[in-house]
């Protein structure tokens, strides 16, 4: 059975939805039962073209990719979730709502790329580094043993690699 990751952002439409696309592709890479989704409190309605060009060029099909309010994953019949990520500061501040099997949380926090100095250019260069930095992370988190960990040891394990 596979181990389900909701990644939030306000508005899911950069850092979320980067973090979904690597997650997924690195689990299919390194042969994990991981499936990644992502969503927003506050959806945008569209995908920031910078995070989608950054996908495509790291080789992740982003053709199914497509901006989601949290409340498609409490609905029922959504798959549960085992993990639910944070990955800005203003959703990581907002009351979540709950999650059926009550998942562990985290948050990883990463500055929005969107916001980067240095015109077209240098936001490309914030997009790359933004998908570097949240691929290591999906990595650490692709080694853990996830099927057969707690949750207490689970949350101390991504803890530890929010550290990192």
């Amino acid at each position: 059975m596979a181990t389900n990751v909701l990644i939030l952002c306000t508005h899911n439409s950069a850092r979320s939805v980067l973090s979904e696309g690597m997650l997924n592709h690195l689990a299919r890479q390194t042969g994990r039962d991981v499936k990644a989704y992502s969503a927003g409190s506050a959806p945008s309605g569209k995908l920031n073209p910078l995070a989608l060009d950054t996908l495509r060029g790291a080789g992740v099909d982003v053709s199914t990719y497509r901006s989601k309010s949290w409340d498609e994953f409490i609905a029922e019949g959504a798959p549960q979730m085992r993990i639910v990520i944070t990955v800005c500061d203003s959703a990581a501040a907002e009351t979540c709502p709950y999650w059926p099997g009550s998942p562990v949380k985290v948050h990883w926090g990463y500055a929005d790329p969107s916001n980067a100095q240095g015109g077209d250019e240098g936001k490309r260069l914030a997009f790359e580094l933004t998908r570097q930095a949240i691929g290591y992370r999906m990595l650490q988190l692709l080694q853990l043993p996830l099927a057969s960990m707690s949750d207490k040891a689970l949350q101390k394990a991504l803890l530890d690699i929010s550290a990192s």
